[in-house]
């Protein structure tokens, strides 16, 4: 059985796994040490929840390895005061760490169980700025647009032009970009006032972006 004490451990091991990977910033530490990914992560691998892996969960997803959660919200840099949309909510578990961090966050998936499921959890942690909704996240949120932030949990074969047109001036989007079946490229995409810059951060792996909604829907 696993003790209080056996959580502990694990939790100071988690937190060296995510600095030793390079996520510095002490805003997304702090955020990574308050949200519990025990609470997304349900059934066989529930005990391996602080090991730095991706893990699966329904609907043929998965839980991203928290040391790519972290450095992927640390190139976000969200701000108090951002309104965040995050593509591909998953477990929840991504969002509830921005939630933290931004003023607002929209996060959008195409499975609705998968929706109904984080929110479940959001409400349990009293996360109340977190919008989740069950839509086809490769067409964005225009009713909610622009965004201060996006960040996209699929990979896109190039950045989705309707999350560009979604991006403030001055505003930041990271999006794994690739080959769904090979290694992708993590891009942090930052909008200027003359066009966009891209700054390629590390390669990863992620499930697909499709367009559509998910059969349980």
């Amino acid at each position: 059985m696993i003790t209080p004490d056996d959580i502990a451990q694990r939790k100071m091991q988690f937190l060296f796994a995510l600095r030793s990977k390079g996520v510095t910033d002490t805003r997304v530490l702090d955020a990574m040490e308050k949200i519990d990914r025990g609470a997304f992560v349900r059934g066989l691998f529930a005990e391996r929840a602080y090991e730095d892996m991706p893990l699966p969960i329904a609907c043929g997803q998965t839980i991203s390895q928290p040391s790519v959660v972290g450095l992927m919200t640390q190139a976000l840099n969200v701000s108090p005061r951002d309104k965040v949309l995050e593509v591909g909510t998953g477990s929840g578990y991504q969002a509830a760490i921005l939630s933290l961090l931004a003023r607002r966050v929209y996060t959008v998936d195409r499975h609705r169980r998968l929706v109904r499921e984080a929110a479940e959890i959001f409400r349990a942690l009293d996360l109340t700025n977190i919008t989740a909704m069950t839509v086809d996240g490769s067409f964005g949120l225009p009713e909610q647009a622009p965004f201060d932030r996006i960040i996209v949990t699929a990979a896109a074969e190039d950045p989705p032009g309707p999350l560009l047109a979604q991006l403030k001036i001055g505003g930041i989007m990271v999006v794994p970009v690739g080959q769904s079946d090979a290694v992708q490229s993590l891009i942090k995409v930052t909008r200027q006032d003359s066009g966009f810059d891209y700054d390629e951060l590390r390669p990863v792996r992620f499930v697909p972006l499709l367009e559509g909604l998910g059969r349980d829907t």
